[in-house]
Order: C-alpha cells, then sequence, then structure tokens
C-alpha cells in the first residue's frame, strides 16, 4: 500500500479506496481513483503512495476524544496508542497527482464560539499495544503534578507535520502531553514513534500547543 509502485497494470487498494493503473501502451499509464484520472508517461520513475496529516479543508489541529478518560496517578506517566485519521498523497516524483480522504471525515469546534477553531475530529479507544488501523498516533501522557489527573482528549497541531509509514500503516510522530496546574501542554515531538519508520516531510518539533479549554 503506502511506498512506491511500479507504474504497471494493477489494484493498489489504500483504506476503502481503490487506485486502478492501467497500461494503455508501451509508455502510457492511465491512473484512475474513484472519478479522478491521470495520463502517467511511464520513463522508469515509481508512483508514491504516501500519508498526510488529516488538514481536510486547511485546519490546523486534530482532536482525539477518548472513548474513556485516561486517570494518570500523580508523578506518574501512561504510555499507549490511538486511533488518528489520515490523508492520501499521490506522487511522481515530487509532483502530487492526488489527494484524498480515507475514512469517514469529521470536524469539531475547539473552544468557545466567540475564540473557538474548527479542527478535525476522531473518538478512539487507547490502547496498550499498537492497534490495526490505518492511521496510529503513539501517546505518552505524564502527570508530574502530586494530584491524580484525567484527560478525556487531546488536541494534535498538524499543520506541516512530518508523518511516518511502513507498508501497510501510517504513523503521526510522538506525542508527549504533560499535565500541569490541570491544563495539558501536547508536544508533537517530530520524532518516529518507533524504529524502522519511512518518513514523509522534514523532521522537526512543532510548536507546544497549551489546551486551554
Amino acid at each position: 500500500m503506502f511506498g512506491a509502485h511500479e507504474l504497471k497494470t494493477q489494484f493498489i487498494k489504500v483504506g476503502g479506496k481503490k487506485i486502478h493503473l492501467i497500461e494503455e501502451s508501451e509508455n502510457l499509464v492511465r491512473y484512475r481513483r474513484d472519478e479522478v484520472e491521470r495520463i502517467i508517461k511511464n520513463n522508469g520513475e515509481k508512483l508514491k503512495i504516501l500519508p498526510a496529516p488529516a488538514t481536510g479543508y486547511g485546519v490546523r489541529l486534530l482532536m482525539i476524544k477518548f472513548k474513556e478518560p485516561l486517570v494518570v496517578p500523580p508523578q506518574d506517566s501512561l504510555t499507549g496508542f490511538i486511533e488518528a485519521p489520515i490523508e492520501i498523497d499521490v506522487k511522481i516524483g515530487e509532483l502530487t497527482i492526488d489527494h484524498f480522504i480515507v475514512g469517514k471525515e469529521k470536524y469539531a469546534l475547539y473552544g468557545t464560539l466567540e475564540a473557538g477553531v474548527i479542527c478535525r475530529y476522531h473518538i478512539s479507544p487507547f490502547y496498550a499495544e499498537e492497534p490495526d488501523s490505518l492511521g496510529v498516533a503513539k501517546l505518552t501522557v505524564s502527570n508530574p503534578s502530586l494530584e491524580w489527573e484525567s484527560l478525556e482528549r487531546v488536541v494534535i497541531p498538524i499543520w506541516k507535520t512530518p508523518m511516518y509509514y511502513e507498508s501497510s500503516r501510517a504513523y503521526y510522530p510522538l506525542l508527549i502531553v504533560t499535565i500541569r496546574d490541570n491544563v495539558p501542554y501536547v508536544n508533537n515531538t517530530g520524532k518516529p514513534p518507533k524504529d524502522g519508520l519511512n518518513a514523509v516531510g522534514e523532521v522537526l518539533s512543532l510548536p507546544n500547543f497549551l489546551m486551554r479549554w
């Protein structure tokens, strides 16, 4: 699925979508996905199918609500995984020839009506082990305080975030949430959540995000 593919007749399944490549002549290949079609001159370059952050219509934040709130003891931490929506870039060289969303597209208001922002929205269980999902984020929740803390959701900065992938799964960078004075600070570290993954984009940490609401 993710990675490089020969420009030859084949089906490539990505989530619930299908990409169909059809060799129409010795050096012309038709790309088809739903109603999208492209004619590609085959010069030996491979087609790349890559994960992209779930920015939808240009949002900068992704809100993941946990199915069950997380409860963390004083001066302790909890590490696990959540499902996260992704989008797909299809490229030849550095040219994007197609971009699409997989799964359901949902949005929510983060903050107040007067000062809030629209963000991508998803509900996920919290997993102790990596789930069998198309998009995954590894999350560490740290509670350095002397009191028990609870976390019902995490709001993640995703604008221009790097992404990581292996053949069948995409990953957001490692996320670290630190709860100070009952306020979560979210750090998209830019780092891969595990070894051996391929990177998309510039591997940089994003500025910390303060979850005021």
